[in-house]
C-alpha cells in the first residue's frame, strides 16, 4: 500500500546535514528527503514532514517532535534519536530508552507504519571506539522497544560499508551524499518499496603522507571537533537557531524535488 502522509524524527542525520542542496530549506537533502521523493512517485496526494533538528538530544526530540508530528495523522513515522546522548560524558540509557520505547508506543497505538534505527557500530573508528559498549547496549534496548511495538528496524549497525570514510562528510560525524543516498536505499528496501535508487559513486580518498595526516587532523579537529566540544561545555547546540526544514506535510515538487 502507498504511504500518503510520511512524517520523519530526529536529530541532524534526519534533517540532512552532510548532504548539502542549496536550493533547499537549511540547504540540505539527505536520506529522508530521497525516501519522500520516491514515496511521492506512489500516489497522488502525498505529503512528507521533516521535523528534525541538529543536535538534539533524544527527550529533546521527543518533547518538541512527538507532538507535532502525531498531530498531522501520518501512516508512516521514522525516528532516530539517541546519538547525541550516547556521547555525553554520562548517560542513563535504561531511562533514556525507557522514554523512547513509550514515544514509539504513542506512534504505534495510532497503527502508523513506524521504523527506527539502531546506532552505527563504531569499532573501525579511533574517535568513538571507546564508547562502542554503549552503542551496542543501546542498540539491544532499541531492538527490544522495536520488538514489542512492531517497528521495522534499519541495523546501522550491521551496515558495515559505513567503516568506509567515503561515505562519510569531511567533518567525520555526518554522512556525506552518498552515505544518505546509501540509507535511502535501505530504507526503502526495509519499507518493501520498489525502487530506482543507485548507489552513488564513491569520491577518491587521497593518499597522504604521516605529514600530510597530521595537518588533515589538525585541520578537523580545528574545525570541526573543537567546535562540537565548545557547544558541549558551553550548553549550546549546533541547532539552537535552527528550524525544522519541513514543519508541515508538503508536497513534492519538480524543481527541487520539494514544493
Amino acid at each position: 500500500m502507498p504511504h500518503h502522509r510520511y512524517v520523519a524524527l530526529g536529530d541532524s542525520f534526519t534533517e540532512g546535514v552532510g548532504d548539502p542542496d542549496p536550493t533547499r530549506p537549511n540547504g540540505l537533502r539527505g536520506w529522508a528527503d530521497r525516501v519522500a521523493e520516491v514515496l511521492a512517485t506512489q500516489t497522488d496526494d502525498f505529503g512528507y514532514a521533516n521535523l528534525a533538528i541538529r543536535g538534539r538530544k533524544l527527550r529533546g526530540v521527543l518533547d518538541e517532535q512527538l507532538e507535532p508530528a502525531l498531530a498531522l495523522d501520518p501512516d508512516l513515522v521514522t525516528v532516530y534519536a539517541g546519538a547525541n546522548d550516547i556521547l555525553r560524558p554520562r548517560v542513563d540509557l535504561d531511562a533514556l530508552v525507557a522514554a523512547y520505547d513509550e514515544a514509539l508506543g504513542r506512534i504505534a497505538a495510532t497503527g502508523t507504519r513506524l521504523l527506527v534505527w539502531t546506532a552505527f557500530d563504531p569499532g573501525g573508528s579511533a574517535l568513538y571506539r571507546a564508547v562502542r559498549g554503549r552503542f551496542a547496549l543501546y542498540n539491544e534496548l532499541v531492538r527490544e522497544a522495536a520488538d514489542r511495538h512492531g517497528a521495522t528496524v534499519v541495523d546501522f549497525w550491521r551496515l558495515r560499508e559505513y567503516r568506509d570514510w567515503r561515505y562519510w562528510d569531511d567533518d567525520r560525524m555526518h554522512m556525506g551524499p552518498a552515505g544518505h543516498q546509501r540509507m535511502a536505499i535501505e530504507v526503502l528496501d526495509r519499507l518493501g518499496v520498489a525502487h530506482d535508487l543507485q548507489p552513488l559513486p564513491l569520491r577518491d580518498l587521497p593518499v597522504l603522507g604521516r605529514a600530510d595526516r597530521a595537518r588533515e587532523h589538525a585541520t578537523w579537529v580545528r574545525e570541526s571537533a573543537a567546535p562540537w566540544v565548545h557547544r558541549r561545555l558551553t550548553g549550546r547546540s549546533s541547532g539552537d537557531t535552527v528550524s525544522p526544514r519541513y514543519p508541515t506535510l508538503t508536497r513534492l515538487g519538480a524543481a527541487t524535488g520539494l514544493g
